[in-house]
């Protein structure tokens, strides 16, 4: 019990310290996790597989899918903003993995103004990722998948200004067993957005905003009805080390149908429930929940659903 409360100090304490040097930088949006369930268990997915959204985390998952996944999602966020996803992903006998991901992020209603400080339009802004996986089993136990993302950003300046950019991932992940796996993963391997502001002003240019990479490596446990999903990232700016990214969370399984789960993870305390239903097949749906608060007390609702066919 001692061991277990200095081990909770410690990801507190690393996040605190590291979270505020890296969060504003460019592609938050993919760093804040997409699903209730992966949100309410910390973020540290490396090595576990989402409901309707396997390859999020990792794209290696995508070659052990035994049945086509869909899934939705949606957080409705604190200062108006919001975060939305859907996926699709399915094997591809008889050893790869396929899936596309659309990634939404955004804020609408912004009053704008003139330099007299009158009411003009209202204005949104919004980020988008959309992204193509490829999954392939090298062993019966081993795999290796790579996402590949298209960018945009767009900003109401000028009426609209737009960035746009690619990036990768690339996992590997090792089933080493019914109850233990464990993953490693590359998240946004030269991902950025391009801008060029000559167009809007007279000293604009050319420039790019590069998301931090972050190197991720974790590990999954099944004890009877307890999965224990862990996770450590090393994050850089391509040039220093940024910061540690430390997520763990549990989820305890009740009647094979009830879920319930609590975690910590990209700076934020969580903890959510979910259900397993039978709509046209046994067991071929999920809705999950969960709520979640960060350390500036930002708070957030997430609900997911997914389908498997």
């Amino acid at each position: 019990m001692r061991m277990f409360k200095h081990i909770i100090f410690f990801v507190l304490l690393t996040n605190t310290i590291f979270g505020q040097e890296w969060a504003g930088l460019s592609g938050s949006f993919l760093r804040m996790g997409i699903t209730a369930r992966s949100i309410a268990m910390g973020g540290g997915f490396t090595a576990e597989k989402d409901h309707g959204f396997s390859s999020f985390y990792n794209p290696a998952f995508a070659s052990f899918l035994l049945r086509k996944q869909l899934g939705f999602s949606f957080s409705n966020l604190s200062l108006d903003r919001r975060l939305a996803a859907t996926s699709f992903a399915t094997a591809l006998p008889p050893t790869a993995g396929i899936g596309v991901a659309w990634v939404n992020a955004g804020v609408t209603n912004i009053q704008g103004r003139n330099s007299a400080g009158e009411k003009t339009v209202e204005m949104q802004t919004g980020e988008n990722a959309f992204m193509f996986t490829f999954a392939q089993r090298i062993k019966p136990w081993f795999s290796v998948g790579v996402n590949i993302k298209i960018l945009q950003h767009q900003l109401p300046i000028n009426e609209e200004l737009k960035g746009s950019g690619i990036g990768f991932d690339i996992g590997f992940l090792i089933k080493s067993g019914r109850t233990t796996t464990f993953g490693i993963m590359i998240q946004d391997l030269s991902s950025n957005y391009q801008w060029n502001t000559s167009e809007y002003y007279a000293q604009g240019r050319q420039y790019k905003d590069a998301f931090p990479t972050i190197y991720r490596a974790g590990a999954r446990f099944l004890f009877k009805d307890l999965i224990l999903a862990t996770d450590l990232g090393l994050i850089t700016d391509h040039e220093t080390f940024s910061g540690l990214l430390p997520r763990i969370g549990a989820e305890y399984t009740y009647r094979d149908i009830y879920f319930f789960r609590g975690g910590y993870g990209n700076g934020r305390v969580a903890f959510g429930w979910g259900l397993d239903y039978s709509l046209l097949n046994d067991h071929d749906s999920n809705i999950d929940y969960s709520f979640s608060m960060d350390w500036a007390s930002q708070t957030a609702h997430t609900l997911s659903y997914a389908f498997n066919f």
